[in-house]
């Protein structure tokens, strides 16, 4: 997340996050995959097992988990809605921006290029061919389907820290995600939607001149490279 009191040394390397997946929209699928790993899953079973501390808490957050899994929440239609609900929220922002004309030119180019059905469908398209591979992998024989039953476990644990660490960094897209179950399924695609979140807390905590500021770093970004 960035941080609040370093805006002004931070917004470089928030606008690089930005522009390159909207130059390189094909690194998607590779931040996917590399988030969505066996070890990783497994550190977070974990970690839960020796956090007693929230481990009521969790179970709870379990039940509403199940209840969404049995809603068909993984479904490729879920997932693109939630990440579409996140660029929204983003171009609400950019959107003011646009009404500025030195905004305007830099707009236009960020909306063409990332707030299309496109980039969406290939985050969903790549959460879900991850989340397959790694089922196909572990369920070969007893001993893998062992092993999915710990990952299942793992991704769970992962799931809600990821939701709760979601509600603290950035409230404002937590609760546009959470009455759709849709916080639950976050960790499966924050890689390739984290920078735009960043950037829409930045907007909502420090207001639109802020978030201008980062508009303007991408804009010079994408302009140096068409």
């Amino acid at each position: 997340m960035v941080a609040v009191d370093n805006l002004t040394s931070d917004i470089e390397d928030l606008a690089n996050r930005i522009s390159d997946i909207i130059m390189s929209p094909a690194t998607i699928s590779g931040l996917i995959n590399g988030a969505l790993t066996v070890p990783l899953d497994m550190g977070y079973l974990a970690w839960g097992y020796m956090d007693t501390d929230s481990r009521f808490a969790h179970q709870t957050q379990r039940f509403r988990m199940a209840e969404a899994i049995h809603n068909d929440i993984l479904n490729y239609k879920h997932i693109t809605n939630a990440v579409e609900i996140i660029f929204k929220e983003f171009d609400k922002y950019a959107s003011v921006s646009q009404q500025n004309n030195t905004y305007r030119g830099v707009v236009s180019s960020m909306v063409g290029r990332f707030m299309s059905a496109k980039l969406i469908a290939m985050i969903g398209a790549a959460v879900l061919a991850r989340v397959s591979f790694i089922g196909a992998q572990s369920a070969k024989n007893w001993i893998g389907r062992v092993t999915m039953i710990l990952l299942i476990g793992g991704m769970s644990e992962r799931s809600i820290r990821m939701s709760e660490s979601l509600a603290i960094e950035a409230p404002e897209i937590y609760w546009l995600l959470r009455p759709h179950d849709y916080d639950l399924t976050y960790f499966l695609f924050e890689p390739a939607v984290k920078p735009f979140i960043d950037a829409v807390h930045v907007g909502a905590t420090r207001g639109q001149p802020a978030f201008d500021k980062i508009i303007d770093a991408v804009g010079r970004k994408l302009h140096v490279t068409q």
